[in-house]
Formats: C-alpha cells, structure tokens, sequence
C-alpha cells in the first residue's frame, strides 16, 4: 500500500523538488500540491492524504493554524512539519497544534523519509538537530522535553521506549 502525500509549500521549487525525492521512493505518491493552508485544508478533506508535509510560513493560513484544523477535520491525517524555522515557539506550537512530526528544511531524503514512515506508524518524529543544544538553549530544550513527555502519554509501551531510548541516547533526558 503507497503512502500518500500531500505537499503544503507556498515555494514551487520546494515542492518540485520534495516531490522528485519522494517520488523515487518506493511505497510513496504525492497525491496533491497546495501554495497555502487553506488550499491544503481544501485538498486534504478531497483527497485524504495519509501524510500532510507542512510549511510553517505560507499566506492565507500558517502552517501551525492550518495543522490545528487538520487534528480537528481529519484527525486520520498526519501533519509533518518541514521548516526552516528551529526555534521553541515554533516547534512547541506545532505540536500543541497536534502536529505529528517537526523537521528541518536542511535535513537529509533520509531522514525525511524516516520522518514519514514515522508518523505513518503512529509514532512522534523530532529531528535529532532540534536536540542538539547548539539548536535549542538548556530551557527551550527542557520545555521541548516536556512537551515530548506529554505526547508520550498518548502512545503505546513499546513506541514509548524506542522514544526514551532514542532521547536519552541524544543525551536529552536525565
């Protein structure tokens, strides 16, 4: 079964080329393309994507509003954030937005295919980076943590582990 996707960017070039390494993996169709949040709204309540790849900044409605109307409409649908933006405001407010994953625009096609097939599996995806204390300062990163906690609640045991595992190997827990 092909994981669909749909791509919310209001840069052509980004989703021309999100949709070129996508596209080369196999089990993945980009099934529709949005320039802005409420298109992507639209698109998304036609189409049903399994995975919404979202940009924060885009006109009409943001990323972060736009993700809130998603968990609320199509809570099936898993929002995946890709920005530019790193810093705590942003990634705690997609996640309270209920977004199921939050990566850098500067990541790897590895890592953002292991994003997706994270969230897929019902699962948290944080970019290592956004770890990294180079990224966050010593409180972003442990309201970040407590943000991941609360989410942890949500999940099944064994994903629980692999998450604590996962974190405490980055050295992001006690």
């Amino acid at each position: 079964m092909s994981i669909k996707i749909l791509l919310a960017d209001d840069h052509q070039i980004m989703r021309d080329g999100l949709r070129a390494l996508l596209e080369q993996q196999a089990g993945i169709t980009v099934v529709a393309e949005a320039n802005t949040g409420r298109l992507a709204l639209q698109l998304a309540q036609e189409i049903r994507p399994d995975v919404v790849i979202m940009d924060i900044s885009m006109p009409e409605l943001n990323g972060i509003d736009a993700t809130r109307q998603f968990t609320a409409i199509l809570p099936a649908i898993k929002v995946l954030i890709l920005s530019m933006h790193a810093d705590r405001g942003f990634v705690t407010g997609a996640f309270q937005a209920g977004a199921a994953g939050f990566l850098l625009k500067d990541c790897t096609t590895e890592e953002l295919i292991r994003a997706v097939h994270t969230v897929v599996a019902h699962q948290i995806y944080l970019s290592p980076s956004l770890l990294a204390p180079r990224q966050l300062e010593r409180r972003d990163l442990q309201q970040s943590q407590q943000l991941i906690r609360m989410r942890l609640r949500l999940l099944t045991l064994p994903m629980m582990v692999a998450i604590v595992v996962s974190l405490s190997g980055a050295g992001c827990l006690p």
